[in-house]
């Protein structure tokens, strides 16, 4: 069942801009790997993380460098969580988060939907026959 859906686009040279003036931005938002990538796909996944904070209604307990935005061997992009962050989505019982990126020009957004399975069961309903 979709729990939450979010969805972010960023002006990439806005946001190279930001990075210039805010040096220091680069290691409050991104895990060490991700700080090596190029600004176009440091944008991004700065998309990817504000859409998944909007997926899951709120920061509270979500800190951006325990969302690291990893590729599967295929290619897909993915959220790896940890820490808190990984402990505050569980508690919210989101089992999976699907995540879709893209860049061109000037513009960088993303998509995230939040997804956590229901009851295997349902309470049994009485027959009123």
């Amino acid at each position: 069942m979709i729990v939450g859906i979010g969805v972010d686009l960023v002006d990439v040279p806005r946001f190279e801009q930001q990075l210039a003036r805010t040096p220091r931005l680069l290691a409050r938002l991104f895990a060490p790997a991700e700080r090596l990538l190029k600004p176009r796909s440091l944008a991004a996944r700065y998309a990817a993380k504000e859409a998944l904070i909007k997926a899951l209604g709120g920061s509270d307990g979500v800190y951006w460098t325990e969302i690291e935005v990893t590729p599967e061997p295929s290619g897909r992009p993915t959220f790896t969580l940890i820490g808190e962050t990984a402990t505050t989505v569980a508690a919210r019982g989101i089992t999976a988060l699907h995540l879709s990126m893209s860049h061109d020009a000037a513009l960088a957004t993303a998509y995230v939907i939040a997804e956590a399975h229901t009851a295997a069961t349902e309470p049994a309903r009485e027959d009123p026959a």
